[in-house]
């Protein structure tokens, strides 16, 4: 069971302040260690809040020292209501730059606030004292934060660091969900429209879009978790990879087939052919905005492609 704040001895209080300073000082060195490759700049911002840290534990594990000798109790924040809890670093990968930069902010500031709100609580003069010191060096810490950040993160820095972070998300996020997404709006065309041709009916060309485009994106999904583990080629986690090219995959082959609900073969062609115009263009304006390609020149690539495999469905179901 967590005890209450108000609860806690001179020498508790200080004991759990100690291993708060301990605590966010580790938390700083994981991210610096999380950012060192990726970002750097950032991650030399979080190695000297790291040393800052340490520095104070120390100030404050010599002043408990003296007043109470070598024992050093283990209390945690979560041993105590109301106090402040961090999340875990290796919960949260990868790491991301504004999302650090607030995590630092926030922690200095909640902190400082937890340490004024207990102050005004305690009626003992020297716990109350304590506490104010306490909220003190928090707002110190904070504009040592800020002085670092403005050292270390140049608006050149910050420039190269947010571009890495943006080739990081292309690499393992948009170059597989792009690879479902054509693979799903352009192999599925072929057997959607050769069964809606063939048969004449919407309801048995649904099911055979549906068919096509869930399997499309289980293959898909599996085929880009299994090529490599990212180790080598930074592309991130497989699963996730996976995952997207997969679900990317179903929604591009999903898009073209639910227009075949409606009733009216004719009708459902028509909106699917649609859809379909709709999908290329989307795709062409990916490949313009992340890949750099011009967007007459992605527009040719997947338009042909697509007509192509549209017209070899069509010719399919009439023959």
């Amino acid at each position: 069971m967590s005890k209450k704040f108000k609860d806690l001895s001179e020498q508790e209080i200080l004991a759990l302040a100690i291993t708060s300073e301990e605590e966010d000082s580790r938390i700083y060195g994981d991210i610096a260690e999380g950012l060192s490759k990726d970002a750097p700049q950032t991650a030399a911002v979080f190695r000297e809040m790291q040393a800052e840290e340490a520095e104070h534990r120390r100030g404050l594990f010599e002043l408990y020292r003296r007043r109470f000798g070598e024992h050093l109790p283990l209390i945690r924040r979560q041993d105590v209501q109301g106090f402040v809890h961090r999340k875990p670093i290796w919960l949260v990968r990868p790491l991301g730059l504004k999302a650090v930069r607030r995590l630092a902010e926030s922690m200095e500031v909640e902190t400082t606030r937890f340490y004024d709100r207990a102050a005004a609580r305690i009626t003992d003069a020297s716990t109350r004292q304590l506490l104010m010191d306490l909220a003190e060096a928090e707002r110190k810490h904070t504009h040592f934060a800020d002085e670092l950040m403005e050292k270390h993160l140049t608006p050149d820095a910050l420039k190269e660091e947010d571009e890495g972070q943006r080739r990081l998300f292309v690499l393992q996020v948009v170059q597989p969900g792009l690879a479902g997404l054509m693979d799903g709006s352009v192999s599925t065309l072929a057997p959607l429209f050769a069964a809606a041709f063939a048969t004449k009916d919407a309801h048995d060309a649904f099911r055979v879009g549906l068919a096509a485009s869930v399997g499309a994106g289980i293959s898909m999904g599996f085929a880009e978790a299994l090529s490599d583990d990212g180790s080598l080629t930074g592309r991130g986690k497989p699963l996730l990879r996976g995952v997207v090219c997969g679900l990317m995959t179903t929604a591009g082959g999903i898009g073209h087939t639910l227009p075949y609900l409606i009733p009216s073969f004719r009708v459902a062609t028509t909106v699917a052919a649609f859809v379909v115009a709709i999908e290329l263009l989307v795709i062409s304006y990916i490949r313009k905005h992340y890949m750099d390609t011009p967007f007459l020149s992605a527009s040719i690539q997947v338009i042909v492609g697509g007509i192509l495999v549209f017209l070899a469905g069509i010719f399919i179901g009439i023959a």
